[in-house]
């Protein structure tokens, strides 16, 4: 059964065996009788990692996380990330999160954004079946991500790190208005000026007009010496041109006119 179908795994093959011909085995019975795959070959599924690489520009991923005001009172922040500019997409508080609540936040992405095919989201209770429903009916294939598993959410699980690390450690919300306005303006900086080293480096929405220079990270050995020549070379002209500028005549640079 192994052989003839290669995406099973022995839970299904446990089951197969269980409803279709009457013997109940243990899937770990079923494992230890199953091929083993030779060192170096490759699985015959796609792994989880792999399906994020090949659709990140059509994913979209979305979690909850809790903030406390200095009256110690508890709001919750909801984010939405794009996987593959690392986009804020959206990010708002509440104090009393619903699924109704959280199904408008996510109409308002997707009327703004319309090219994204996947979303991931966790299996908390919040997320309920009509919520999936409703998502579906605006286009979107719903992820559900396994039970305790951040790892398979990790680029919104990481982001949240971000806006604690780098904006809530820093600051005490008053209140869920001050909160709210906090937050959006580091969004706005988190997707205007912030480097990301997912992206080369680069912005998600560098501003008009700004340089946006992005450098390929060398793997080899010519790689990283290319690129230490390309930053010997950049170094070497802000020293003639400062020269220049203090008015010496540098290797027939002179200085710049207004």
């Amino acid at each position: 059964m192994a052989n003839e179908n290669r995406l099973w795994g022995e839970e299904r093959i446990a089951n197969e065996l269980l409803l279709k011909l009457g013997i109940r085995l243990s899937p770990r019975t079923v494992r230890k009788y199953m091929p083993k795959r030779p060192p170096g070959q490759p699985r015959g599924d796609q792994r989880w990692s792999t399906f994020l690489k090949n659709h990140a520009a059509a994913i979209l991923a979305c979690d909850f996380f809790v903030a406390v005001t200095a009256t110690f009172r508890m709001l919750y922040v909801f984010v939405v990330i794009e996987h593959g500019m690392r986009r804020l997409a959206h990010l708002n508080v509440t104090a009393h999160p619903s699924s109704d609540w959280t199904l408008q936040q996510l109409r308002e992405v997707v009327a703004v954004t319309d090219n994204h095919q996947y979303l991931i989201h966790d299996r908390d209770a919040i997320f309920a079946k009509h919520l999936d429903s409703s998502i579906k009916a605006l286009g979107l294939a719903v992820l559900r991500s396994p039970f305790a598993s951040p790892k398979a959410n990790a680029i919104c699980e990481r982001v949240i790190g971000t806006i604690r690390r780098e904006c809530l450690d820093w600051m005490i919300p008053m209140s869920e208005a001050h909160l709210r306005s906090i937050l959006r303006r580091w969004a706005n900086h988190y997707n205007t000026g912030r480097p990301h080293s997912a992206l080369g480096p680069g912005v998600p929405d560098p501003p008009g007009g700004s340089a946006r220079v992005q450098f390929a990270i060398p793997t080899s050995i010519g790689g990283r010496r290319a690129r230490a020549r390309q930053i010997g070379v950049g170094r070497l002209a802000s020293r003639v041109l400062a020269r220049a500028d203090a008015g010496e005549r540098v290797a027939g640079v002179e200085k710049p006119t207004d």
